[in-house]
């Protein structure tokens, strides 16, 4: 299995001889404003550029959309990519989202698990935000709540689990008792709304991951890009380094980690 960090939540996850392309966002560095009613709404994003060619991050065998937020998805994306890739999505609304997009194989993923090449992918869910605070605000910015994590598994490889856009809460944790992932990709920039509430994880969040699930690798995710984050891959590191979170990554954008079952 190969992780490779594009930028932003957009991965590369090569597994069991198949690539998925996660989260999409491709457009060129300050391409669109900050969030309203996030902090740092005034700072455009993303904050950085692609380390690779729209094409390159197009090669895929297929796209995982963990949601639509446009930090996740964008036009350039859909532009990008063909439009017979597979895709896989949350709900019957994602579905729709993307098939009026034109894209011809879209499918929800299930939580009992679907196959695709070898591999069974399993629909996990999360709090994007804690729920009670964080989906009346969407709901008054006209934006979709929920995103989905994923787990993958296949015979030869390890499980592997992309947690999404959720902070440390209940359903984290049992898609973390029932599936006992080797590797985990958190989401944990901090970004925050107005009120001071965090959207995805946080470093006290990364910090209860690894410390739930301390068999497994903790990979950090979602950093340095968008414009309301309030968490550093510098802060993170040395937030990990003073607590002794010896099996958290934390990658570059570019940077690709292997990992053997």
């Amino acid at each position: 299995m190969r992780i490779t960090q594009i930028r932003n939540a957009t991965l590369h996850i090569d597994y069991n001889s198949t690539r998925f392309l996660v989260d999409p966002w491709l457009g060129p560095k300050g391409c669109m404003p900050g969030f309203e009613g996030a902090v740092n709404a005034h700072v455009r994003q993303p904050r950085t550029e692609l380390p690779f060619s729209v094409e390159q991050v197009a090669a895929a065998d297929a796209v995982i959309l963990t949601h639509v937020h446009p930090d996740h998805w964008d036009d350039f994306a859909a532009n990008a990519l063909r439009k017979d890739i597979p895709f896989f999505v949350q709900s019957e609304e994602d579905r729709q989202f993307i098939a009026r997009q034109r894209f011809v194989q879209v499918e929800v993923l299930s939580e009992h698990g679907t196959e695709f090449r070898g591999v069974t992918l399993h629909r996990t869910a999360g709090q994007h935000g804690e729920r009670a605070k964080i989906e009346p605000v969407c709901r008054q910015l006209g934006m979709p709540y929920d995103a989905m994590g994923v787990v993958f598994q296949a015979e030869q490889e390890p499980t592997l689990y992309v947690a999404g856009d959720t902070i440390f809460c209940p359903e984290l944790c049992l898609a973390l008792d029932t599936y006992r992932p080797a590797v985990v990709v958190v989401n944990a920039c901090g970004a925050r709304v107005t009120t001071g509430d965090r959207l995805i994880m946080a470093q006290e969040d990364v910090k209860q991951v690894a410390e739930y699930a301390p068999q497994a690798i903790i990979v950090a995710s979602h950093m340095d890009t968008v414009s309301h984050l309030t968490v550093t891959r510098e802060d993170l590191r040395q937030f990990a380094e003073a607590k002794l979170l010896s099996q958290v990554k934390i990658p570059a954008d570019g940077e690709t980690l292997v990992f053997n079952k």
